[in-house]
């Protein structure tokens, strides 16, 4: 499963060592972390919420997610500090290398009327953000089981400050995005 880090190591670091003329094989762009995260509002009036969106990015991810509580209460929102708002889950390594390659390959050709990913979706500092509106997507998640679709935010962390150098390193992983 690991075809991609292997890919990675073998055609990308030398097709971006010499396409953005580095000195250095240590100065080419690599990805460092991804990050899972779902919010949920409604997990204050509800703990079935929270063990529903537990399961969903534990499956997703192959990872026990943390929970997240809320920072300070917002009473139009009905939260209140310190209480459950969602989870999120950090991949490294192995399991990162796995999950891009099945986001790429398998998750992507399944996203309704998909015309590709925007490159406006960076931070100004090489990170990369994903917004997926419903996690039926993943072929993890059974269908007849979830209780309502929700949001995944997918955070892709690179070592590199620059926007133009991780968009090389995600178009030489192969990611689809806009012409």
């Amino acid at each position: 499963m690991l075809e991609l880090k292997n890919f990675y190591k073998r055609k990308v670091i030398n097709f971006l060592f010499k396409k953005l003329n580095f000195s250095s094989v240590m100065q080419v762009p690599r990805i460092e972390k991804v990050t899972l995260n779902i919010g949920d509002g409604s997990c204050n009036n509800s703990k079935k919420n929270l063990v529903s969106i537990i399961s969903d990015i534990t499956m997703i991810s192959g990872q026990k997610p943390i929970v997240t509580n809320a920072k300070k209460s917002i009473s139009g929102f009905k939260i209140r500090q310190g209480h459950p708002v969602g989870c999120k889950v950090t991949l490294r390594s192995n399991r990162m290398w796995d999950f891009i390659n099945r986001f790429i390959y398998i998750v992507v050709p399944r996203i309704r009327d998909f015309r590709g990913f925007s490159i406006k979706s960076f931070d100004g500092r090489g990170n990369y953000n994903i917004g997926i509106k419903e996690q039926i997507i993943f072929p993890e998640i059974n269908y007849e089981k979830i209780d309502k679709t929700r949001g995944l935010n997918i955070s892709i962390t690179t070592n590199t400050n620059s926007d133009m150098h991780a968009l090389e390193l995600l178009k030489s992983l192969n990611f689809p995005f806009k012409k």
